[in-house]
């Protein structure tokens, strides 16, 4: 694990969730005020998948967008606080600020009924 981590929005990093022995790949979605901060110990993270399906929460990236090994699914709906302590490693992309936009509607979505959502595949709101 990284001994000082400076996590910023937007970025790709493994992490230890729940299971210390499995890594995960995670979004940083928290702002950086907080991510910089000394006195924040946490940061608001959103894992990706290795299965899903695209739907008003879930978002597939392929490989070239995300630096990932193979096609992957940003789960909104998992959002949740990790202590900065369980970060590992930060990846070499970051997400577009295109993407973010997206990701916070997703994000949206997850505890909003009346969030907007197109459906269509291919097409974001």
């Amino acid at each position: 694990m990284t001994a000082n981590p400076s996590p910023r929005r937007g970025e790709i990093w493994t992490a230890y969730l729940e299971d210390l022995s499995q890594r995960h790949w995670v979004v940083i979605v928290s702002l950086d005020s907080r991510n910089l901060s000394d006195r924040a110990s946490s940061v608001l993270i959103v894992p990706f998948g290795s299965h899903g399906m695209r739907g008003p929460t879930v978002e597939e990236f392929p490989p070239g967008e995300s630096g990932l090994p193979g096609v992957s699914y940003l789960k909104a709906h998992f959002i949740q606080v990790l202590p900065k302590a369980k970060l590992i490693e930060r990846q070499r992309r970051t997400l577009s600020s295109t993407r973010m936009k997206e990701l916070v509607q997703m994000i949206r979505r997850a505890v909003d009924p009346d969030a907007p959502w197109d459906g269509s595949p291919g097409i974001r709101r």
